[in-house]
């Protein structure tokens, strides 16, 4: 026997829920089924549990930057105490989100999904069957392909350790190693990112990149880079980890060893040959409606789809949307991307929103850059920080902002200002005319274009 349902939802994260709740919300008999945790990777093992970590750095790390500016007493990090206020966060969510769909009168399944046909799933021996799929299911972990692998931890296991060890190595360059690095050596421990690539953070503009290194070593991080990690041996009750660096042999001597070498989709559980749905290393292959190109009855959004889109919370949930009303309504919506802001949870915290200078420079675009340092900047010294930069394009013609890349203490908010003239179409002219209130961060962005 089976169950038949108009819709299949695989995942229960941000593109996910999105589908099954504007589907249900029409009047679609919805399932949804996800081999882990109800909630995501962004709720439960990413965004929102990292950014807890984060706050408490950045509380620690400007009570220091303001010792002997009026802050007697810089606080400590107590790591098991902030790993319960994290729980609070997580350990809640998995329940309160499925029942949100109980209530919504979506169909949950807890289970590996596997197809079995083209619009049929087996989810622990029980077959689902219905007339359209959407694949939701997010990425994990990229295989490192080295031996001693298995003594390697993931980010998600990072986010659930009672104690923090003295010394970790985060094998890998991206935003993991930056984020969690800069967060453990604010807590007393002693970090270290080996990158195979000669420079970190590809995706980011260099000479804050480069920044972002300076400041990072000054709080105590160690990065070595051009280091192609081999192995990982375990030595008594520590790890060795061996990496070969421009010709020579590393080893770095750590209590803990962290993959922070990228993230792949989640798709090789799925069985999607048998669906007849074709896949790449980035996920499933999809039309300009987030649409199979090889089974029209099979969606796909977030993580899992070979998109061309960044791997972020945002994007996730917007390409969500577009396939539940492309479901509901035919092919008739696109996924808008042409702005979406990025950021490093570092400290200082890294942004950029746009084209790089790189980019420009290849398409041959008349644009004029605008770049600085903000570290004497009022709003900088306020807070007793001591590295802050950025670097705008801005298009010669019609002086709308190309791209913006900061580098600094409040760049959160900040780029997204600049995310949103951008998607105005307004020049960015507009933003030294706003009369923003002062002082404040956004203040500053008229000086940036």
């Amino acid at each position: 026997m089976s169950k038949t349902f108009d819709l299949i939802v695989i995942g229960t994260g941000s593109a996910g829920t999105a589908i099954a709740l504007a589907c249900r919300n029409a009047g679609w008999n919805v399932a949804i089924a996800d081999s882990r945790p109800f909630g995501g990777t962004c709720q439960l093992r990413g965004c929102d549990p990292k950014k807890v970590l984060v706050g408490a750095a950045e509380l620690t790390d400007w009570a220091r930057r303001m010792n002997a500016k009026g802050v007697a007493n810089p606080v400590a990090i107590d790591w098991p105490a902030l790993m319960r206020f994290k729980h609070t966060f997580t350990d809640p969510a998995p329940a309160r989100r499925e029942r949100s769909y109980a209530d919504e009168g979506i169909v949950a399944f807890h289970g590996q999904v596997r197809f079995v046909d083209r619009t049929a799933v087996a989810v622990n021996g029980e077959r689902l069957e219905a007339k359209n799929v959407a694949i939701a299911a997010g990425a994990v972990p990229a295989p490192l392909k080295i031996s001693g692998e298995e003594h390697v931890i993931t980010s998600d296991q990072f986010l659930d350790l009672e104690t923090l060890p003295k010394e970790i190595v985060f094998i890998g360059g991206g935003y993991v190693a930056f984020e969690f690095a800069h967060v453990v050596a604010r807590a007393g421990a002693r970090a270290t990112i080996v990158h195979r690539g000669s420079r970190p953070l590809e995706v980011f503009d260099p000479d804050l990149v480069g920044e972002l290194m300076t400041a990072s070593r000054e709080a105590g991080i160690s990065i070595e880079l051009d280091a192609s990690v081999t192995a990982v041996e375990r030595a008594k009750n520590r790890f060795v980890v061996r990496a070969k660096q421009r010709g020579t042999e590393r080893s770095f001597t750590c209590d803990l060893a962290v993959h922070s070498a990228g993230r792949v989709p989640d798709i090789a559980d799925l069985a999607l040959d048998v669906a007849g749905v074709a896949t790449t290393k980035k996920g499933v292959v999809i039309n300009q409606y987030a649409q199979s190109t090889t089974n029209p009855a099979v969606y796909a959004a977030g993580d899992v789809a070979d998109s061309g889109a960044p791997p972020l919370t945002p994007v996730a949930g917007h390409m969500g949307e577009v396939v539940a009303d492309n479901l509901i309504h035919g092919n008739r919506t696109v996924a808008e991307l042409g702005v979406v802001p990025s950021i490093v949870y570092s400290i200082p915290a890294l942004a950029s929103v746009g084209i790089s200078e790189d980019d420009a420079k290849k398409r041959k675009l008349r644009y004029r850059v605008q770049r600085g340092s903000m570290a004497d900047w009022y709003s900088t010294r306020r807070v007793g920080a001591t590295h802050a930069s950025f670097k705008t394009l801005v298009e010669e013609s019609s002086g709308k902002i190309l791209g913006a890349h900061i580098l600094g203490p409040h760049v959160e908010e900040q780029i997204n200002v600049i995310a949103l003239t951008m998607r105005l179409g307004a020049p960015g002219s507009m933003l030294a005319e706003m009369l923003f209130a002062y002082p404040t961060p956004s203040s500053d962005l008229g000086y940036l274009v």
